[in-house]
């Protein structure tokens, strides 16, 4: 991983992003390229809660408030971007670079938010965001739709990782993919986990077995948990086991087919997407 789009929204989350990203960066003398797509409020308009009821002067008053807010977006991350370059030392560049060392550069557009992120993300090697706290004029699945859209590794970034990592492990190819994309990341990992629910497959211990080894021959010791199948759900069991762990990532596959059908891990994958309180690694 040499290139990663780092998405920079101008919201209190954009530390925590660029912390993670960084702390991804450091190890892999890798490019940070932060990326802010000026939303048009006529696009932002449309992910207002209630605003198909607004008419005449109200309607005004919200165009006007989401041009405002749009502009201070901007600004702050445009701000937020260099305050940390500055922090940490890091050198702004917008050329490919041979030489050791982390270096950033900073891309802005302008509207056609939704389709220019998905288009710019299919570019890097990795994808670092956040979630949004509140209604930010980006479609409120906007996670999702990279998830599914941009055909790379997407993490949502919370804060400092690469500590102890979770594999969630299931026999299908969006997570076979998953633990491919994140291969860097494992190799600088303290502690690697496989872990699994044991529901319906009975060669899933030896598929964990098989993937440990693959793992020993990129010099990465992972340990194993077959978790016993219970009354509650797959994916509450894994989540419980990366707090017991002290999980600084989870790495996963996504979802199968689309939204409407999920294969892997049923509704975890939305859920995760959503609410996970620790980093996430995802590929679909």
């Amino acid at each position: 991983m040499k290139n990663m789009l780092v998405l920079a929204g101008g919201e209190d989350s954009d530390h925590a992003v660029f912390t993670a990203a960084f702390g991804i960066a450091q190890p892999l003398s890798a490019h940070l390229e932060f990326f802010h797509v000026q939303i048009d409020p006529s696009e932002a308009v449309l992910w207002q809660p209630h605003a198909e009821f607004a008419r005449g002067s109200a309607m005004r008053e919200m165009m006007q408030r989401l041009e405002t807010e749009c502009v201070m977006q901007t600004a702050v991350a445009r701000d937020n971007f260099a305050q940390f370059c500055e922090l940490h030392g890091i050198s702004i560049t917008g050329e490919p670079r041979l030489d050791r060392g982390i270096s950033a550069g900073w891309r802005e557009e302008m509207g056609d938010a939704d389709r220019r992120l998905i288009f710019c993300a299919r570019h890097y090697d990795l994808v670092a965001a956040g979630r949004p706290t509140a209604p930010n004029g980006l479609p409120p699945d906007l996670l999702e739709r990279l998830l599914l859209g941009c055909g790379r590794p997407l993490l949502i970034a919370l804060g400092p990782l690469l500590g102890t990592v979770l594999v969630c492990w299931k026999e299908t190819a969006e997570a076979a993919r998953a633990v491919a994309a994140a291969m860097p990341l494992l190799a600088k990992a303290e502690h690697v986990i496989l872990a699994s629910v044991q529901e319906d497959d009975p060669s899933l211990a030896d598929g964990l077995a098989d993937l440990a080894r693959h793992l020993a021959w990129h010099g990465i010791s992972a340990g194993i948990e077959l978790i016993p199948a219970a009354a509650g759900a797959a994916g509450e069991m894994l989540m419980a086991r990366a707090r017991a762990h002290g999980a600084n990532l989870l790495v996963m596959g996504g979802y199968g087919h689309g939204r409407a059908r999920e294969i892997v891990f049923g509704g975890f994958t939305r859920a995760v997407l959503e609410s996970a309180e620790m980093p996430v690694f995802m590929m679909h």
